[in-house]
């Protein structure tokens, strides 16, 4: 349950990150074609699609009950353990946003941050689909599992995805 800050949070991010991810999404040599359903669809390589996706992995680590704090002292204190392939898979594509970022300095077309965007978000949900972050029990529904590597591996996408955002001008939020 959303807050009416937060709730209004939400629905700015939403409204405005729609419009501009959809201006940019688009290679801005070719035409471009105006569709309100196209900009507001939550599947595919839109805003609200994408903003979902980073809320969504933000909240693993809230569901583990595992505080940034936590994370941070992870990631400075322990490796990655990428014994799953869907697990090289998501860090390779994590390695890429250096050379995207450089690229679009270069060339200066956005579209190619929201290709690798998109790209990234199917990358992390095929992650998400194979990889447990964390195990609950079936019966109590307490935790008794959490695979801190992946976490950390979901902390560094939606930091990625974060600092992409913010090349665009779209204000993501931890919560919708």
């Amino acid at each position: 349950v959303l807050t009416p800050e937060e709730m209004r949070k939400a629905m700015e991010a939403v409204a405005y990150g729609c419009i501009k991810y959809a201006d940019l999404s688009h290679n801005r040599t070719k035409d471009y074609i105006f569709s309100f359903d196209k900009m507001l669809d939550d599947r595919g390589n839109t805003a609200a699609y994408l903003l979902y996706a980073y809320t969504r992995i933000r909240s693993i680590a809230r569901l583990a009950q595992v505080s940034p704090e936590q994370l941070k002292q992870a990631a400075e204190t322990s490796s990655l353990e990428l014994a799953h392939a869907a697990e090289w898979k998501l860090a390779k594509s994590l390695l890429r946003f250096p050379d995207v970022v450089v690229r679009i300095l270069d060339d200066l077309y956005m579209h190619t941050l929201c290709e690798y965007l998109y790209d990234l978000s199917s990358v992390f949900t095929e992650f998400y689909e194979n990889c447990y972050c964390v195990e609950k029990d079936k019966k109590t529904g307490k935790i008794v599992k959490v695979n801190m590597s992946r976490l950390l591996l979901c902390e560094a996408t939606a930091n990625t995805i974060g600092a992409a955002f913010h090349i665009l001008g779209v204000t993501p939020v931890d919560k919708m």
